[in-house]
């Protein structure tokens, strides 16, 4: 008997693709502008019956490009351009 490998998690999902993580593939570069990870909203601003999580990306080669919903799982097709912020400086 064959048993069902288990799901993804949603951070393997995600992969490294954080806000202010510009990562590339061959549909473009893109800036993720925000991680939504309320499933009700994700599945909404997807228009899908369900959803884990969407990311607001905006594509860096495109100067006139506006932010776009996207909700494709990491692969290894993705590579990470720059790294999201995980510290900040304090205000002066």
């Amino acid at each position: 008997m064959h048993s069902i490998p288990p799901r993804p998690s949603v951070q393997d999902e995600i992969g490294p693709r954080l806000p202010g993580a510009i990562y590339a593939n061959v549909d473009g570069r893109f800036e993720v502008l925000a991680l939504i990870t309320n499933p009700t909203d994700a599945a909404q601003l997807l228009r899908r019956a369900a959803a884990r999580w969407a990311l607001i990306v905006r594509d860096t080669l495109r100067p006139d490009g506006d932010p776009f919903v996207v909700g494709s799982v990491w692969t290894t097709s993705d590579y990470l351009v720059r790294p999201a912020r995980t510290e900040y400086a304090p205000a002066a």
